[in-house]
């Protein structure tokens, strides 16, 4: 069989993904509190399934940082027996929302609360894997786990007897110092080589050479041993109200991250756009399959595909070949992956919960005026202090707020200046913004305010929209205050054309009042 010609592309891109992939499969199932096997069986699913038949060509699915907060707060309330449960029934709304044709209404979402959704992501794993990189347990909420913080490093370094959390925290600044350094100092003949997969080797190699005792990953000889395959008790409880509601988050949460994920790699390559419905499709196909198994739910990652196009993946092989290597690591090393510290693998999710804060991306949504940022602020501070959901809630009815203010608000400006002859004065009437029914109070008193038989210029150009209620409201005041002795200029034609306003009779004679350009 003839291999096709971007074989070799794709081959190259997928070993560079699967070495992105495997840390992060297992530090993202560790900060959920899950077995590190389930964060495997997920990528492999990602891969191999969802890559097959995903809307996106060159995006990657596996588990994502992103949902840490939702699966941990998942596991610790109804049990790791339910996370299947939860998957599965996430896993049936995403596919039937793909095939009802919902996919690009995920995307009808303000970009601040996008961006505040992932910052709150990003402190929220923050808080709670520095806890975990000193081999700590985190505290109840993203609150606790951040008041916490100095606490921790207390113990970091000044350690009490017979504790290792010192030790545990030299792997993980090591890691992250790595980081860091591989980013900035990498030779480029390296270039391809993550630095995600660069710190894990030295996190655990400086483990392995001190002898350090502290807590390491635990990845079974089988991977079918670490299935979590949902019970018929689990099932049962399927239609528990509470279960519905976790799921429809995880369902809206995921999707929305994939396919703002997918638009983004979008703009980074020039083949195949996205399909949207049929990516929500091939979601939902996969965190059935995860929650079948039992596994922790999957998203579209950035990181992942970033790194599938930058290594020049052309085709949807790329994908499906680097959830082959996760499986065959997994048979075949599954001793090498146990020799990992979980402190190594916290500290590279320490480093992306502060990545996730983006402080360029505050800047630039500063650029759009302090509401946006108001928005992105109180869709932060929903997600640290209440839950996920409730911050997403009030970022989205803040942004619907300012766009109801926005479609409905005109701003006013009266000016007078000297008639260039014959003495007297003109009074020019700027308006900005939108002209619709609920201007027509403010409208209307300004417009029978002025003298009655003043000459008024009425400007337009700076109107983004006006309704039929405010047309009808100024042609009947021209035709009053032309009757009054005065004068009007207004722009009917330009109005008319630019809203497409029908010339009714009434129009018509109001336009014949007026002076008309």
């Amino acid at each position: 069989m003839r291999l096709p010609q971007t074989f070799a592309q794709d081959f190259l891109a997928s070993i560079v993904v699967f070495l992105v992939a495997l840390p992060l499969c297992l530090g993202v199932a560790v900060a959920c509190g899950a077995p590190p096997a389930l964060g495997l069986i997920t990528g492999i699913i990602g891969g191999i399934v969802v890559g097959a038949i995903a809307g996106s060509p060159l995006q990657v699915s596996g588990p994502a940082a992103g949902l840490v907060v939702l699966v941990l707060d998942a596991i610790q309330t109804h049990g790791l027996a339910m996370l299947g449960v939860i998957g599965l029934l996430a896993g049936i709304i995403q596919l039937a929302a793909g095939m009802l044709r919902l996919g690009q209404w995920f995307r009808a979402m303000s970009p601040s609360v996008v961006h505040g959704m992932l910052a709150g992501i990003g402190v929220l794993i923050f808080a709670s894997q520095f806890h975990v990189m000193i081999d700590d347990r985190p505290r109840g909420g993203g609150v606790a786990n951040l008041l916490a913080i100095p606490e921790a490093i207390g113990k970091a370094v000044f350690p009490l007897d017979a504790t290792t959390h010192h030790l545990a925290a030299l792997v993980g600044v090591a890691t992250i110092l790595t980081i860091i350094l591989w980013d900035r100092l990498k030779p480029a003949a390296l270039k391809p080589v993550p630095a995600a997969l660069v710190a894990v080797i030295v996190g655990t190699v400086l483990a392995k050479v001190l002898d350090l005792p502290i807590t390491r990953v635990m990845v079974p000889d089988s991977l079918t041993a670490s299935f979590n395959i949902p019970t018929a008790a689990a099932l049962s409880r399927a239609f528990d109200p509470a279960i519905i509601s976790s799921a429809l988050v995880f369902a809206f949460v995921a999707s929305a991250e994939t396919l703002l994920c997918a638009t983004a790699v979008d703009q980074m390559h020039t083949g195949p756009r996205t399909r949207y419905d049929k990516e929500l499709r091939g979601q939902g196909i996969g965190n059935i399959l995860c929650g079948a198994l039992g596994a922790l739910p999957m998203t579209g990652v950035i990181v992942r595909s970033s790194a599938n196009v930058q290594s020049g993946a052309k085709t949807r092989l790329s994908a499906m070949l680097h959830g082959v290597w996760l499986l065959a690591t997994v048979a075949a090393l599954p001793w090498l992956l146990n020799e990992i510290p979980t402190s190594a693998l916290a500290a590279i999710l320490v480093y992306t919960g502060y990545k996730l804060v983006n402080i360029a991306r505050i800047k630039a949504i500063a650029e759009y005026g302090w509401v946006e940022i108001a928005i992105y602020a109180a869709t932060l501070a929903g997600i640290i202090l209440v839950d996920l959901l409730t911050g997403v809630v009030i970022g989205f009815a803040l942004a619907t707020v300012k766009l109801i203010y926005t479609f409905t608000h005109i701003k006013i400006d009266k000016r007078e200046r000297p008639r260039a002859a014959g003495g007297g004065r003109v009074i020019d009437i700027d308006l900005h913004g939108a002209a619709t029914f609920f201007s027509i109070p403010q409208l209307a008193g300004t417009l029978e305010s002025l003298p009655p038989e003043a000459e008024i210029h009425v400007h337009i150009e700076h109107l983004g929209h006006i309704d039929h209620a405010c047309l009808e409201m100024i042609e009947g005041w021209a035709r009053q205050h032309e009757a009054g002795g005065g004068s009007v200029t207004l722009e009917w034609r330009e109005l008319e054309k630019r809203y497409a306003a029908p010339r009714r009779e009434g129009a018509g004679r109001a336009a014949t009042a007026v002076t008309m350009k």
